[in-house]
């Protein structure tokens, strides 16, 4: 509730134009209720009392009526905040009163939730950071945000909202921070015993302040090499700050793509090949396609023996891949799996 970016302002105002719409149907029903306990009480000889009462065109149309206006006032606010505050949506402004310029580029961030600690990559500066983050005031940011393994949530409340980092995604966020200073940032999900550790300082410098910054993780430090992220990525609590001054070029994709280690193939690697492997079988979206293709996977794991009917099916699923056959032989061979 004390915003420096203008997406958190947003966010807030956001959080209290609901409040103040739930409020007016919150506070009437709770002074209505002491207001009819007081009047209608026992010792109240003089209240009406009428116990035929069924039905009040007035009282119904306030029952109703007020609810489904408060309701089509907060659905029509959400659905508008909804897309104007989308993570994964550019800004367009800088705050209420400066649209973005055009020829400003964002500064980019790269996300990764490790066990337990945060690091940025800043693949414009060549640089990264272990539990600190800093961005130049008035100057958008677009995060992409990942993990390490555990679902964590990287938040910074006077910044934006929180964002799930999920291992082997990448989810995005889109923001600016307006006034210069310190401010905390951490993990909004709980992931084991380390977790009260994963805290982090978020910088909002001036352009000088920004390049004094950049420039002092480019004199300390050693480089991050996919041998130095695995080392870092071990558990580990209360890590001190720590910088980079040189990034492999690609980690940020292998760690998303779960390959940082030496020979291990990456994940968009092995969806191409499956891709092009039944791409023989039509369309990937195709229900027998996929029968055929995970039929044809459960027999290279060993569970079906040569000779017998699944075994005969993946003949048809070879044929199938080779272009031989078409989607004609599918349904017989679609039967085979399910039996």
């Amino acid at each position: 509730m004390a915003p420096a970016g203008d997406i958190a302002t947003q966010q807030k105002d956001l959080i209290l134009v609901s409040t103040g719409l739930m409020l007016l149907i919150i506070l009437p029903v709770m002074a209505l209720t002491l207001l009819f306990a007081w009047k209608y009480r026992q010792s109240n000889r003089s209240a009406t009392y009428d116990p035929d009462f069924h039905h009040s065109t007035k009282l119904e149309f306030a029952i109703w009526g007020a609810p489904i206006a408060i309701i089509l006032v907060l659905g029509t606010v959400t659905w508008i905040a909804t897309h104007r505050l989308d993570p994964y949506r550019p800004l367009e402004r800088l705050d209420a009163n400066r649209p973005v310029p055009e020829d400003m580029e964002p500064l980019r961030v790269q996300v990764v939730s490790l066990d337990w600690k945060w690091m940025f990559i800043y693949p414009q500066y060549g640089i990264a950071t272990i539990n600190e983050l800093a961005a130049p005031v008035d100057r958008p940011i677009s995060f992409t945000i990942t993990s390490s393994n555990l679902m964590n949530s990287f938040y910074v409340p006077a910044l934006a909202g929180q964002i799930y980092a999920m291992a082997g995604m990448q989810t995005k966020l889109h923001a600016v921070i307006n006034k210069e200073g310190v401010f905390d940032g951490f993990s909004a999900n709980y992931t084991g015993h380390g977790f009260s550790h994963m805290r982090f300082k978020f910088h909002g410098l001036s352009d000088n302040d920004f390049g004094a910054w950049v420039a002092n993780a480019r004199a300390s430090g050693n480089a991050l090499t996919r041998a130095a992220y695995l080392d870092i990525a071990r558990p580990s609590e209360a890590e001190p700050v720590r910088y980079f001054k040189s990034v492999d070029g690609d980690l940020f994709y292998r760690i998303v793509n779960m390959c940082v280690p030496e020979g291990k193939e990456c994940m968009m690697d092995i969806m191409h090949k499956d891709a092009n492997r039944i791409s023989g079988l039509g369309r990937m979206g195709n229900p027998a396609a996929l029968a055929l293709a995970r039929l044809e996977k459960a027999l290279a794991d060993n569970l079906c023996t040569p000779g017998s009917e699944p075994a005969t099916a993946l003949a048809v699923v070879a044929d199938l891949a080779a272009g031989n056959r078409r989607m004609s032989a599918a349904p017989a061979a679609t039967r085979i799996f399910s039996e």
